[in-house]
């Protein structure tokens, strides 16, 4: 009887935010590590059939960079990175499209649906939503500098988007955009996922990590910063607390602020229901970030 209860008052406590939160977009990236712990997708995946269950309009944007290194190194391959982005030409391009809208999305689809949910893949494979524009970069010597097939995504079919939330289906989004010409564009998922929850003007962005958010002190677990604006995000970036892989997700969170998201939360991929846990409950487990 008193699991019972505990159960109850759970959910009571989540009541609240879901009430607040029905009709909201949440935007959601997976990526990175987080792709090949199995138990992180499937608990991801449960707390998004549950975010559709309860009436949010939940939106997957997922990466794969270490799939497609795996795949480019199959077949003969070096990576090259410039400025922390992964150089596309024709032959990147090739492997990186398929490995992301012919192999993760459809995986994440079917399992989805394995799980009792609904689910669409949105891809140039199937029905494209993202559209982009090739990425310009400046050099330290102020030319340009060439990255080949990458992109930034500028705008969205949000129509589409809306009409799949309708259906009751999750709308799953591999990190490849379309420019208006058709040609096909390598985009950073970090980034694509805050283009995508700004235009959509979303309630929240969810950034999946492999640390449990953003810390002052790496070395001290009981330092994590469970809210944090702007301009204090700013100024951790400039002193260096902020570092390393963790400023890129930063960059576009700040980004993504500016575009209308309500709030950005960076949680732990690896904590089982993280991003219930941080957008249902009263304390979270990661960093919120807002304007």
């Amino acid at each position: 009887m008193d699991e019972a209860i505990r159960k109850a008052s759970v959910l009571l406590e989540a009541l609240g935010w879901i009430r607040r939160f029905r009709g909201r977009y949440v935007v959601v990236k997976l990526g990175g590590s987080s792709l090949d712990n199995s138990d992180a997708v499937n608990g991801l995946l449960t707390d998004l059939i549950f975010m559709e269950s309860v009436g949010m309009k939940p939106v997957l944007v997922h990466g794969g960079g270490k799939s497609i290194s795996q795949a480019m190194a199959s077949a003969g391959i070096e990576p090259k990175f410039v400025q922390g982005r992964r150089y596309t030409d024709d032959e990147t391009l090739e492997i990186a499209t398929r490995v992301l809208a012919e192999e993760i999305c459809p995986s994440l689809v079917d399992a989805i649906r394995r799980m009792g949910g609904e689910a669409a893949g949105l891809s140039f494979a199937t029905q494209n939503v993202l559209i982009g524009e090739e990425l310009t970069l400046t050099g330290d010597n102020g030319e340009p500098v060439d990255l080949g097939a990458v992109g930034r995504v500028t705008d969205v079919d949000s129509r589409l988007i809306e009409t799949i939330c309708r259906s009751e289906k999750i709308p799953v989004i591999p990190s490849v955009a379309l420019t208006r010409e058709g040609k096909k564009l390598n985009v950073n998922a970090d980034t694509a996922a805050a283009a995508v929850a700004g235009l959509l003007r979303a309630e929240k962005l969810v950034f999946l990590s492999d640390v449990p958010g953003i810390y002052r002190d790496h070395a001290k677990s009981e330092s994590r910063i469970s809210h944090l604006d702007a301009e204090s995000c700013r100024d951790l970036v400039a002193d260096g607390t902020i570092q390393a892989g963790m400023v890129p997700k930063v960059e576009a969170a700040l980004e993504a602020l500016t575009e209308g998201v309500r709030k950005v939360h960076i949680v732990d991929a690896g904590m089982p229901h993280s991003v219930l846990l941080e957008i249902y409950s009263d304390t979270g487990v990661g960093t919120e970030i807002v304007c």
